[in-house]
């Protein structure tokens, strides 16, 4: 059995409150299991589980992790540790895809340590979610849906995602490790007044910078800036050969500047208090 892991990002994002919750199966050196972790600007909880009443869809889009289920409706939870007691549900509006695969061609590549795929850039989020007593409550509030598969992230990488007006963004880069050889890897979404940009090392993306917080993206006439100006991170717990054994550190709602133009004329250009951001470059 080899080294793997398969898990969801659900993003949920009100004028007050950000939460995010990633259910996850792995496995490693033969033993298996499951975890939920949940990140708010207040903590992150990462809670384990035995993979007794698991199931997952993957065409369906459907998972369950003991009484705890996720899916294209929504998400029920029901947890209880000594560190951690979570109850609530939240309801999804329609999902908004992506035209095709973000990975593009490289979804054919065998052997890649991280795969990632993006479920939902937008969708609507109502309901309620308690936390060690604390509410977190979304009404019709946007919703992000992300997923990643494979035996590691990797070494070194950043993410980020943001809601704005009339849009939501995601990028990543990262070192790809290809046998021998190693590439900075780009894949970036922006849905911005109905219209899908993308930018991919697949359609000639390149990082010019990637340096204290700020990344720097080319594609063409294309140029995506973005900078974490304000870290508030919160561990959380990343795989490495299938064991999630790593940690990494999400500013889940953040101060970060975004701007986005094309053939010299600026698309957007805004600084955002409530950006989502992984930087794991200084390593």
């Amino acid at each position: 059995m080899r080294n793997y892991f398969y898990g969801w990002y659900f993003k949920c994002q009100s004028d007050t409150q950000t939460l995010a919750i990633i259910p996850a199966y792995h496995k490693s050196e033969n033993k298996r299991s499951c975890s939920i972790q949940l990140i708010t600007n207040d903590g992150s909880w990462n809670i384990s589980l035995p993979c007794k009443n698991f199931s997952l869809d993957k065409k369906t889009f459907r998972m369950k992790i003991r009484e705890n289920r996720f899916g294209k409706k929504g998400i029920k939870l029901c947890l209880h540790t000594p560190e951690c007691s979570v109850m609530g549900a939240l309801r999804f509006g329609m999902f908004s895809p992506l035209l095709y695969d973000i990975m593009g061609p490289f979804k054919y590549l065998p052997f890649m340590e991280c795969r990632h795929s993006i479920i939902s850039m937008r969708h609507t989020v109502n309901g309620v979610i308690c936390i060690n007593g604390v509410n977190y409550r979304f009404r019709n509030s946007p919703g992000y849906i992300e997923g990643d598969s494979g035996y590691s992230f990797p070494r070194r990488y950043a993410w980020t995602h943001c809601f704005f007006k009339n849009g939501s963004m995601f990028l990543s880069v990262a070192d790809i490790p290809l046998g021998p050889l190693k590439f900075t890897g780009v894949i970036g979404i922006i849905k911005f007044k109905g219209k899908e940009y993308r930018l991919a090392t697949y359609l000639g993306a390149k990082a010019v910078k990637i340096k204290n917080g700020e990344i720097v993206i080319c594609q063409g006439s294309s140029l995506l800036s973005v900078r974490l100006l304000k870290k508030s991170a919160m561990p959380l717990a990343a795989p490495k050969n299938g064991a999630m054994c790593r940690t990494i550190r999400e500013n889940i709602s953040c101060r970060a500047s975004y701007c986005f133009k094309q053939n010299g004329q600026t698309l957007f250009s805004f600084i955002s208090s409530k950006a989502s951001f992984e930087y794991e470059y200084d390593l």
